[in-house]
């Protein structure tokens, strides 16, 4: 019997909750969430399959520690929500690896973040009808390291003053520059700088791929017709979850920070030529909405963006969710459970509640707008701040029920809306510089926002020149060129 095996209520058989503490090893009292996860037996790391969804997910149960000291434990009630559904009082019998850990950073929600105390795997056989109660000991610290760096990839980390005084604590940039074989062949040379923003929560440290001789990037950069250019990977990691790199209410001055601080330090250390026609944003889902947000916000910063099968662009159409009329996130106008994913071939993966549910587990006292993952992070991005600090959740968790005063703040995010708004004064900064690609059959229905976006663009005054393009059966991963042709691209523009 696998481990998911008919997640029964086996309260109505009269079995018993399994009995589950999660003591404190760590000197330091603790404060923050705590997510155990329910691993099948020999799984080595238990805690990787955090932020996982399907119905074949682990089990994963949160709850709260508040002030936990060394020896002291908290117990888990048999009512917390478990994922992928039910409560604990819900699981199954059987075998299992369990792992636990303590979130408390506060400038990056995840759960392995640096700082966070994790529990080692502990083998477990829970029999409902006779059970053994189990004891996790976090005791084990999660350190930060970076990768070695090399000679074409280099870390940079810095204090950024206005996100320090935003948050009131220590905030740091985290960025990679990967550089181009003539960087170190000619002193005296200048670049363009290309930024790239990776899909949600890609860390920046994933750039350390892009400086091996075979990748796209440098085997474009060492054509001999080539312009070489500098490239930027942001960090997909903050407070409330990927902090989409714009100004916001919940994540401070992120777009403010990056223009004013990050990228100029870049331009300086890494000898790039600091001209608006040298700038280019790309990225692909996350990314691609954090590529065009940039180019549309700081239209006279950037030359032009690339945004591959971006996060929505016209919140009309957010998913398969119109979120300014509602009424309610999990259940569509016919009553049923709203997708959030398919397979390019029409079946559905998994549902907005489904998804969201993962959040509530992740998220302190089961709020899903705490959570850090994809729905959490749009919510801190584009929404309001509460009285107690946090983000106004968009709906309500329990039920999907839509705010929609909280949908209105949400609007100033809107892409299409924004431009259409502005475009008297956006349409002639932004002229040939928009670049858009999105599959027909997106994964998440992004193309049907991108559709919205494109009916504007087409029909706009002055015209746009934006180049959108659609690939029919094609799904998320899309992007409508190589890496190599897009780069070959900006350099012909930079080249101008």
């Amino acid at each position: 019997m696998t481990i998911l095996v008919a997640l029964a209520a086996f309260f109505a058989l009269g079995q018993k909750a399994p009995e589950i503490r999660i003591r404190s090893g760590h000197p330091v009292p603790m404060t923050g969430r705590v997510i155990v996860v329910f691993a099948p037996v020999g799984d080595r790391f238990p805690l990787s399959h955090i932020g996982n969804t399907g119905r074949d997910t682990p089990p994963m149960v949160g709850a709260d520690a508040v002030n936990l000291v060394r020896g002291e434990a908290i117990s888990l009630p048999s009512d917390s929500l478990c994922f992928p559904r039910g409560t604990l009082a819900d699981l199954a019998p059987g075998k299992y690896f369990v792992q636990a850990v303590l979130h408390q950073n506060r400038s990056i929600n995840l759960p392995l973040a640096p700082g966070n105390v994790r529990s080692k795997p502990v083998a477990w056989n829970f029999d409902p009808k006779n059970p053994i109660p189990l004891d996790l000991v976090l005791d084990q610290v999660i350190v930060d390291s970076l990768p070695p760096e090399t000679d074409r990839v280099k870390w940079v980390t810095f204090r950024s003053e206005k996100l320090s005084q935003f948050f009131g604590y220590d905030t740091f940039h985290r960025a990679a520059v990967v550089l181009p074989p003539l960087f170190a062949k000619d002193p005296s040379a200048l670049f363009p700088l290309v930024v790239r923003i990776g899909g949600f929560g890609s860390r920046f440290t994933k750039a350390l791929s892009l400086g091996h001789p075979a990748s796209p990037f440098q085997k474009a950069m060492a054509k001999p017709d080539a312009v070489p250019m500098v490239l930027i990977h942001l960090d997909g990691a903050g407070p409330w979850g990927d902090p989409y790199h714009v100004n916001s209410t919940n994540n401070g001055p992120m777009g403010d920070a990056l223009i004013t601080e990050l990228l100029p330090e870049i331009e300086k250390r890494f000898r790039c030529g600091g001209k608006p026609s040298w700038r280019f944003t790309e990225g692909h889902s996350t990314g691609g909405w954090v590529s065009l947000a940039l180019q549309v916000f700081y239209p006279d910063y950037f030359g032009g963006c690339w945004s591959h099968c971006p996060d929505p662009v016209d919140f009309r159409d957010f998913e398969l969710m119109n979120i300014y009329e509602g009424p309610n996130a999990y259940v569509n106008r016919f009553g049923f459970e709203r997708p959030a994913m398919r397979t390019t071939k029409g079946d559905i993966q998994y549902t907005i509640r489904h998804e969201v549910l993962v959040e509530r587990v992740l998220g302190s006292k089961g709020r899903w707008e705490l959570g850090g993952k994809d729905w959490a992070s749009w919510n801190a991005t584009f929404g309001p701040k509460g009285a107690d600090g946090k983000p106004v959740p968009l709906w309500d968790g329990a039920s999907g029920k839509i705010d929609n005063k909280v949908a209105e703040h949400w609007r100033k995010y809107d892409i299409r809306d924004h431009l259409q708004t502005h475009w008297t004064t956006l349409g002639p900064k932004l002229e040939g510089k928009l670049r858009i690609y999105s599959g027909e059959l997106d994964e998440y229905y992004l193309n049907l926002a991108v559709h919205r976006l494109e009916e504007f663009l087409q029909t706009a005054t002055p015209r746009a020149k934006a180049t959108i393009v659609f690939g029919p059966k094609e799904g998320h991963s899309f992007r409508g060129h190589t890496d190599e042709e897009m780069f070959e691209e900006m350099g012909k523009i930079a080249g101008k």
